[in-house]
């Protein structure tokens, strides 16, 4: 079959590499009110500029190997190129924002001994709690000055995404489908493990597929769950509406409210609650602390603006304004082949700022507060060369069989109808007789 994972098929040509351009947009938040910020403590204002585009996935998967138990393993090779014709300005566009060593520094390191040492390196270094910084080097890293002046050995390089570039995420996993259709595409371990060891019971698990395809003969009251290792968990979508793509029937599939809801709505998400001090004591929703996946560092994943987020959660900063339509995660399915030929799938990357009254530079913060850096938007759709060979391929081929199920059920009553009036005719003739 054609939804099989295996050298030949349609699937196994659009898994190697995606059959249509994979972009990921970042918008970054510019404090508006630095001074204001820095001397008096007031909330950062902020304000997003973006987007600025890159291009994912265009590399095909590496160290391909096809198993004996009908799964196929297999990295994915991270890649990023500027697109300068899709985003709104070039990469050394400059902003003011939080300053990620200052504030992460103090959580990995939370003697006042230490604190005492890592403020005097702060201020020879000219720190504070904002930075300007270019859009390539908040992204992929630069050299911190504050990290510079610690006289032992540690990695000076600071980014959202550092290291991405030319690193290797997996191994992967995955059934093929050849023994089990009904398995095709769902992940079987991750790094030859089927947990991840960053949370506890059911959310460490690595459920579902990597997002880009599904078992096919896709039902609307499914519930789809698929893993991403940027946020470090497996998360689910929900049936929302019918689209219609290039001429292709799909189903959109929206991770919900529910996903993010505090435990105190919806009791799954407890043991994603790790940090009780942010979350207040997990009653908040829309905020994940990750920071048990990112080394300790105090970064927590939102909807963009905070979507679905409770009101607490935004009390740190102004300018947020979240738009269900703009902001939300979707996926658009084939149903019959389980193949996403359009998606986007959007977060937020936060630092969490708490007070440290050994440091300097956050003296002006007295609670801890969620600080947004920026959200990103990593989208696809088919595009109409794949969309004219999928839709002679397939969607042409499934309307021609409910063409001919329709003609079938017609020919059918038809049927139906001549042999009871037939019937009925013998029937008054014998009696007549």
């Amino acid at each position: 079959m054609d939804c099989v994972i295996e050298n030949g098929t349609i699937a196994y040509e659009n898994w190697v590499v995606p059959g249509s351009p994979v972009y990921r947009e970042f918008w970054i938040f510019n404090v508006e009110n630095p001074s204001d910020v820095m001397q008096n403590g007031s909330r950062p204002i902020l304000k997003q500029k973006g987007p600025y585009t890159y291009r994912l996935r265009y590399l095909p998967k590496q160290n391909i190997t096809e198993n004996s138990d009908s799964t196929i393993s297999f990295f994915l090779p991270n890649i990023a190129r500027f697109e300068p014709d899709l985003s709104i300005g070039p990469e050394n566009d400059s902003f003011t924002i939080v300053n990620f060593a200052v504030v992460t520094a103090p959580v990995l390191y939370p003697s006042s001994l230490v604190q005492t040492l890592l403020n005097v390196w702060m201020k020879s270094s000219k720190s504070f709690l904002l930075q300007n910084r270019t859009v390539k080097e908040l992204l992929w890293g630069y050299e911190d000055p504050f990290l510079k002046k610690v006289p032992f050995p540690i990695d000076t390089k600071v980014g959202i995404l550092v290291p991405y570039n030319e690193t290797l995420d997996g191994l992967y996993t995955v059934y093929s489908g050849k023994d089990d259709i009904s398995k095709t595409a769902l992940i079987h371990s991750y790094k030859n493990k089927s947990t991840l060891s960053f949370w506890y019971s059911y959310c460490d698990m690595v459920n579902g597929t990597d997002g880009a395809s599904f078992p096919p003969f896709l039902k609307r009251d499914q519930v789809l769950y698929f893993f991403s290792s940027d946020i470090c968990r497996s998360i689910y979508g929900e049936f929302d509406s019918d689209q219609v793509v290039k001429g292709i029937p799909l189903y959109r599939f929206i991770v919900p409210p529910g996903a993010f809801a505090s435990p105190l709505i919806n009791p799954d998400n407890i043991c994603f609650c790790l940090d009780k001090t942010i979350s207040k004591n997990c009653s908040l929703a829309g905020v994940m602390d990750i920071s048990t996946c990112k080394e300790g560092k105090p970064v927590a994943i939102t909807l963009p603006h905070f979507l679905y987020a409770s009101d607490e959660v935004k009390e740190g900063v102004e300018g947020m304004n979240p738009n269900k339509q703009e902001h939300m995660t979707y996926l658009d399915i084939e149903p019959t082949t389980g193949f996403t030929l359009q998606f986007a799938k959007r977060l937020q990357i936060n630092l969490v700022v708490k007070p440290a009254p050994k440091i300097t530079a956050l003296q002006k913060v007295h609670e801890p507060f969620i600080f947004p850096v920026l959200w990103l938007n990593e989208t696809a759709v088919i595009d109409e060369n794949k969309a004219e060979f999928f839709r002679s391929k397939v969607t042409n081929k499934i309307k021609l069989l409910h063409l001919v199920e329709a003609v079938l059920l017609i020919v059918g009553v038809v049927m139906s109808l001549t042999a009871t009036s037939v019937g009925e005719n013998f029937i008054n003739k014998g009696e007549r007789t």
